[in-house]
């Protein structure tokens, strides 16, 4: 490799290698800290806290603006139908690669688990959960990450009502666009810490909880990481090569690596939506895509989550001596898993509104919730970085969808991919 070669390479990747050591040397301080690594707890929290903090004001600016500022109803029209297209389509395909994965290897085969159960544990009212996922009673609910459904559906409306309105709607429409590049701008400067909290981040997470990976939960875990990993890299490169053509993949990991490291440590498909945008404008996704695809997607897209959610239905049914198998079983479970996919929200636990989902809908008794929380927790960084990843990647989808083959092209030829 020549030198030019060598610092071309190191210009495109700096910023996720810097990551990938800071991770590591968090890991390494851990593992060998134990307990003691806690310290580094708050050096992490106000990472992460950064990151939430922005959340808000990001997700309103960038998905009203870029509603209220789309050509025309029609064209917002094409491209939320392409979302939902997209959406389902990707995460029944993960659904389908772990019901494979876990009718080969069953997870809970040989498993013993001594059951507790937790104390007032609520039934799951299906309906109830429909409403709290997508409407709050006060205007001041909306201003919080816990609601971010409801948060996204007030954008979308109100980007449309400006559009509705006409000329007297554009200059709030601009107004709000320069308010979302200020809010991305800020983001950017946050980022420069990241190194630091996700070290941090990481030793104390290992130190605190790295000895229990070994437990009975261990052949759980390697079917999912394997299956997760093979769909990571192997469905991703497809969906981009089709979405971008000959040089879509190698653009697409190229610039989003750096998400999928910030995912990875903060657990948070919300935390890692600012890193998430910034990656799409360099892959030239056309910001009127990116920023309503994204924002919806850190709540409503989870790849990783319908991985999951198979993993955690096939475990059930294993400890509970049932039998997993039969058509309408398969069906119903690639059902619940994309349904408890789309309410989980994008923060660390929230896994545990889908895992409730799976426990209700399914009639097993409350003893089934700690043993599934137990392995969602146990998966969820994998789960956060394939969800995370599979948004942008989704958005080249949809750009394809709306754009036609040429939309990639187009963007290299305006010079804004990386």
């Amino acid at each position: 490799m020549s030198e030019r070669q060598g610092n071309s390479f190191w210009r495109s990747y700096r910023f996720p290698l810097t990551l990938l050591a800071a991770i590591a040397l968090g890991c390494v301080l851990g593992a060998s800290m134990g307990k003691e690594a806690l310290m580094f707890k708050p050096l992490g929290d106000i990472f992460l806290n950064a990151m939430f903090m922005v959340v808000v004001p990001l997700v309103f600016t960038t998905v009203c603006g870029a509603v209220s500022n789309m050509s025309s109803m029609k064209r917002l029209r094409r491209v939320m139908g392409s979302l939902v297209a997209v959406f389902l389509v990707t995460g029944a395909v993960a659904a389908l690669l772990m019901l494979a994965a876990v009718r080969l290897y069953p997870p809970a085969a040989g498993t013993t688990i001594a059951l507790t159960p937790p104390e007032n544990l609520q039934p799951l009212s299906t309906a109830d959960q429909i409403v709290k996922a997508i409407t709050v009673s006060d205007f001041q609910d909306l201003l919080s990450r816990s609601h971010m459904l409801p948060l996204i559906l007030f954008s979308v409306l109100f980007g449309v009502s400006l559009q509705l309105l006409g000329e007297r709607g554009r200059a709030a429409a601009r107004g709000i666009s320069v308010l979302a590049d200020a809010v991305l701008k800020l983001v950017s400067i946050i980022m420069y810490y990241a190194p630091i909290g996700l070290a941090a981040y990481f030793a104390a997470l290992v130190g605190d909880f790295g000895p229990n990976l070994l437990g009975t939960y261990l052949r759980s875990m390697v079917i999912y990481h394997v299956t997760t990993l093979a769909y990571f890299f192997a469905a991703f490169t497809l969906y981009s090569a089709w979405a971008a053509g000959r040089r879509g993949p190698a653009t697409f990991w190229r610039n989003i690596l750096p998400a999928a490291m910030t995912a990875l440590g903060t657990q948070s498909s919300t935390a890692t939506l600012p890193v998430n945008l910034e990656a799409a404008r360099r892959i030239g996704i056309p910001d009127d895509i990116g920023e309503v695809v994204l924002p919806i997607g850190a709540t409503a897209h989870m790849e990783g989550s319908c991985l999951s959610g198979i993993l955690k239905i096939a475990f059930l049914f294993g400890v509970f001596n049932m039998p997993f198998e039969g058509t309408g079983t398969f069906a119903s479970a690639i059902a619940v898993a994309v349904l408890s996919g789309v309410v989980l929200s994008g923060i660390p636990g929230g896994g545990l509104v889908g895992e409730m989902l799976i426990v209700s809908l399914y009639g097993f008794p409350p003893e089934a919730f700690p043993i599934i929380a137990t392995l969602g927790f146990l998966v969820d960084p994998a789960a956060t970085m394939v969800n995370a990843t599979g948004d942008t990647c989704s958005a080249m989808l949809v750009a394809r969808l709306v754009e036609g083959r040429d939309w990639f092209v187009k963007g290299q030829r305006e010079g804004q991919i990386g």
